[in-house]
């Protein structure tokens, strides 16, 4: 899924109204697992002037890349997090750790030829699903407007739990970005 979807979906599972440590956690757990790719392709393209081109066809599989998504989308990791969270009872990690696990639950079937190592570290295995979130060779094209349609509609009820300005607002530019961000994978690459 694009990360605005992430974000939703986190938000609206384990955001919290009137609590905004927990529905921050929440948005910070459903952005982490795609962070480090973000900080990489910034680094690479912005700081070392390396081509879109290179790092989306090159670096994003090279071995070192692979090994940085293995530890941020590995569902070994966030489940002894969140477990850990439930154990001591403690919501705002709970927030943190459920949302980042509920990124990987969508991410495992709708990554392809892009697919990361999930169960790393007690395996390098890597599902290679016959779904992707943008490569309409893998139905992007069926899966795209599910996408945003679903999170269009988890952004209509969170309007609805989440009553103050800011939180209002920050789910109509959550809303915005899913809107832009959905699709334009499949035309760029």
């Amino acid at each position: 899924m694009n990360t605005p979807a992430h974000l939703i979906v986190g938000l609206s599972a384990f955001g919290q109204p009137g609590q905004p440590r927990v529905s921050g956690a929440a948005v910070a757990g459903a952005l982490t697992p795609d962070l480090s790719l973000y900080v990489m392709v910034g680094v690479s393209i912005y700081g070392l002037g390396i081509e879109p081109r290179v790092v989306f066809r090159e670096l994003y599989y090279s071995s070192a890349w692979q090994q940085v998504f293995a530890f941020d989308n590995s569902f070994v990791l966030w489940g002894v997090l969140l477990g850990l969270a439930v154990w001591r009872r403690w919501p705002v990690l709970f927030a943190f750790s459920g949302a980042g696990f509920l990124h990987l639950l969508f991410d495992f079937p709708l990554h392809n030829h892009d697919a990361r190592m999930h169960f790393w570290p007690v395996s390098d295995w890597v599902f290679e699903s016959p779904f992707s979130y943008w490569d309409n060779n893998y139905y992007a094209a069926t899966i795209g407007p599910l996408e945003v349609g679903t999170s269009l509609v988890l952004c209509l009820l969170m309007w609805i739990r989440f009553r103050t300005l800011f939180m209002r607002l920050a789910i109509l530019m959550l809303g915005a970005a899913e809107a832009m961000a959905s699709g334009i994978w499949r035309y760029i690459l």
